[in-house]
């Protein structure tokens, strides 16, 4: 069985920071590509960072230079450092686990966790 679980959200005023952590009960953890998404009320799940299993990391344009995703594979843990928070960082964060083998594509996703920016 797959797990995913999210912690570390919460309240924020602007300006501020938050550490997520997913940790994940997952075969292989380190062969998957690791990232996290968010989404609001109305919004489609966007892609926020991620990182493969080489170390690699990208982000969208929105948070470069603010967030950074790592993984600490011997703990099979994942963490998004957010900085200079904004309220439009508000969203529920998911994190999830790809992988592509020849016959199939894996993707899980944990449960998310809220993270409100507002003052």
């Amino acid at each position: 069985q797959v797990q995913l679980v999210e912690s570390g959200g919460g309240l924020v005023q602007p300006g501020g920071s938050l550490r997520l952590t997913c940790a994940a009960s997952i075969g292989i953890f380190d062969i998957y590509t690791m990232n996290w998404y968010r989404q609001t009320p109305g919004n489609q799940r966007e892609l926020v960072a991620s990182i493969n299993s080489g170390g690699s990391t990208d982000y969208a344009d929105s948070v470069k230079g603010r967030f950074t995703i790592s993984r600490d594979n011997p703990k099979n843990l994942v963490y998004l450092q957010m900085n200079s928070l904004k309220p439009e960082d508000t969203a529920v964060y998911y994190c999830n686990a790809e992988y592509s083998d020849w016959d199939r594509d894996y993707d899980y996703w944990g449960q998310g966790t809220q993270v409100t920016v507002s003052s």
